[in-house]
């Protein structure tokens, strides 16, 4: 059960002789660093467009700092293992604003919903930045983390499986588009050694996931999965399984996964949040795109703090705010930018297709591979 616990929080393979072993021996980019940006941004603009038509989203700012006080940022998991990046702000002031680099504008969402007036129905997406100092620096985990953070206004009604299920395959549908669109930018895309998204996801319950291969732990029973099903959504992230763990950690303050439900052969399941993950042809890796979910409300939010032991963040603005319905219900989720334009347009790492830090170790065993990291 060890390695089920290692599994829960803390993303990354964790060495980097495993991290060699692993990478491919035989890549060769299919795109040239000029075409690779060109491809970059077409996908970009295709799939900013098309999020926005599907889920009836417009684009806004969002903040790269937050106060720390306020309760905005997201610490990812809920074992306090991923802190963020702290530093004072506002020279001259008697105090100094403490401030915070956001990991995930997750819940600034939720707010900024009701400071730019959408209404039941509309939502918002933002081009957002973050740090993520904890991380293990591999070929997709990064420091430096580029996201499309979209969040959209619901009705109690729509707190259930089959709102999320829809919400995910009009994602997909765009993920899907925005592979044919790349393609047609540049046709080398399209190889028989690389096979095309599958056009349907697989969906699934943690639960069910769970039965099928009691004794593994979690990345090692989605990569079985996704070897049959090579793109696949997954219920239920949160709240312990059968086998007392979670299928992983996550934050209480805002997808909501204690909700009850009920899966389609009737078994109470718990949950109403999910991942997006497929099959990397060019990695032979799990690759996670997506992680979303509908949001807590102030029962599922008290509910969630206290199984995490964390009732003081009542104090804190953000919480404060649904606890006293001063903000709207909502679904949200991440789309991890460079996972998708690194997996879109067939490379080996994050570093192919996002300038960042990475350690000269990682440049050497890349470099060793065909595999050329920016800088």
């Amino acid at each position: 059960m060890s390695n089920k616990v290692a599994d829960l929080a803390g993303p990354g393979i964790g060495n980097y002789d495993d991290v060699a072993r692993g990478l491919p021996s035989d890549y060769e980019s299919l795109l040239t660093p000029k075409e690779t940006m060109k491809a970059l941004y077409g996908v970009k603009s295709y799939i900013e467009e098309n999020l926005a038509k599907e889920l009836n989203l417009m684009m806004v700012q969002v903040p790269l700092i937050v106060t720390k006080d306020s309760g905005m940022n997201d610490y990812l998991d809920r074992d306090g293992s991923r802190t963020p990046v702290e530093f004072p702000a506002g020279l001259g002031l008697d105090k100094r604003i403490e401030t915070q680099v956001v990991q995930a504008a997750t819940k600034w969402k939720r707010f900024a919903l009701k400071q730019f007036g959408c209404d039941v129905g509309e939502g918002i997406n933002t081009d957002m930045r973050a740090i993520r100092k904890d991380y293990f620096l591999d070929h997709d985990h990064s420091s430096y983390v580029d996201q499309w953070d979209w969040e959209k206004v619901i009705t109690m009604n729509d707190r259930n499986l089959d709102y999320l299920t829809d919400t995910v395959k009009r994602i997909w549908k765009v993920f899907v588009g925005a592979e044919a669109y790349a393609q047609e930018m540049f046709p080398q895309l399209k190889t028989d050694k690389y096979p095309d998204l599958p056009k349907e996801l697989y969906f699934i319950h943690a639960e069910d996931l769970l039965a099928m291969y009691p004794d593994l732990p979690r990345k090692e029973r989605e990569t079985k999965l996704i070897q049959e099903h090579p793109a696949v959504f997954i219920y239920g992230i949160g709240w312990p399984l059968a086998d007392g763990y979670p299928h992983e950690m996550r934050a209480a303050d805002y997808d909501d996964w204690v909700a009850e439900t009920t899966s389609k052969d009737g078994k109470p399941m718990h949950g109403l949040n999910g991942d997006i993950l497929v099959w990397n042809h060019v990695t032979k890796r799990r690759h996670e795109l997506s992680s979303m979910g509908v949001r807590v409300t102030k029962e599922t939010l008290k509910q969630q703090l206290e199984i995490s032991d964390q009732l003081e963040f009542l104090e804190l603005p953000y919480h404060k705010a649904i606890m006293n319905d001063e903000i709207p219900l909502s679904i949200g989720g991440g789309i991890g930018q460079s996972r998708t334009y690194s997996y879109l347009l067939k490379k080996a790492a994050l570093g192919e297709v996002s300038v960042t830090i990475w350690p000269e170790k990682l440049h050497e065993i890349c470099n060793e591979k065909n595999i050329f990291l920016l800088r």
